[in-house]
């Protein structure tokens, strides 16, 4: 039995994964992610520790998916913009809380792979993963392995330059992917139009986030549908890039956003069959992600598993 955690912007999920790859538990709290390191720190091994207690001494090793750059060696954060857990050293930090062996990556990276071994990427050799939710996150699948980088800053997509906004990103630059096409840039742009003239279903709502303007959308709000059009044209360029880079086989969608389903998938493959180098050259089906929200810890307790062996 082997605990997964997948730390994001919004929340920090766990779970106990048992050797079927079968979630048997699984927890969520806020991540509250601008308070000092401890604080944060403490909440993991928290959830950790509350995990041991429930697998009686079963628990052999725990994974954790990291919204940033995570070392070749899987044990150092080098850089987190979403949440304050940069130049931090996580696997000491959590083993000391603990008592377990600990093991980070990048949470793309472990949605990935999990996807790959149990969810709609399987079977495939060159795939790519995004995650769409606070942020942006990638996982590469080459060879059916998947690629980290020589340093482990390998599918950083959310950070690939698109364009030029009206805001900068969290890591400091301007025109990153996820500043485009997250559930954060969804809301925010869309608050923005909230500001001017026009009417919506969304002026006056308070807490207003991207499912209530997908559902807004739906119903045919003008003004949600202009936002939503910007979030699928921005998706749409960052995906052409992707498959002009790495011609891959499939691209799979997950996190929030993907549970739009069909009202996501149908015109985002119309924008990317738009942009693409060659209309009449095969091209990588864009799907839905197989394992919904479960895909990050179970793809960090699949980490914990292989890191054993």
């Amino acid at each position: 039995m082997n605990i997964g955690i997948d730390i994001g912007g919004t929340n920090i999920a766990c779970g106990m994964i048992d050797e079927s790859g079968t979630v048997a538990y699984r927890k969520s709290i806020p991540s509250k992610g601008n308070r000092e390191k401890t604080a944060i720190l403490d909440d993991i091994a928290g959830l950790i520790n509350e995990l041991k207690c429930r697998a009686e001494g079963s628990a052999a090793a725990v994974g954790i998916g990291v919204p940033g750059i995570v070392s070749k060696d899987r044990d150092f954060i080098q850089y987190c913009p979403n949440i304050n857990l940069s130049r931090l050293h996580i696997k000491k930090e959590i083993e000391r809380r603990t008592g377990l062996a600990a093991f980070a990556d990048n949470d793309g990276n472990l949605a990935a792979l999990a996807e790959h071994e149990a969810g709609v990427l399987k079977g495939f050799q060159n795939a790519v993963l995004l995650t769409l939710g606070t942020g942006i996150g990638g996982g590469i699948i080459v060879g059916g392995r998947v690629i980290r980088g020589a340093n482990g800053l390998g599918a950083e997509v959310g950070h690939m330059v698109i364009g030029e906004n009206y805001y900068d990103c969290n890591c400091g630059k301007n025109g990153c992917f996820e500043t485009f096409a997250s559930a954060s840039a969804l809301v925010r742009h869309t608050k923005r139009l909230l500001d001017g003239p026009g009417a919506s279903s969304l002026k006056g709502l308070e807490g207003i986030d991207a499912k209530a303007i997908v559902e807004a959308a739906k119903n045919g709000d003008r003004l949600a549908n202009e936002s939503y059009s910007r979030f699928i044209h921005y998706l749409g360029i960052g995906i052409v890039n992707l498959i002009n880079i790495l011609d891959p086989e499939i691209i799979a969608l997950g996190g929030g956003l993907a549970n739009a389903g069909e009202f996501l998938t149908g015109p985002l493959e119309g924008k990317v069959e738009s942009l693409l180098l060659s209309s009449d050259f095969p091209h990588a089906e864009i799907k839905l992600a197989g394992l919904g929200v479960d895909a990050g810890i179970i793809g960090a307790a699949m980490l914990a598993r292989k890191m054993q062996q």
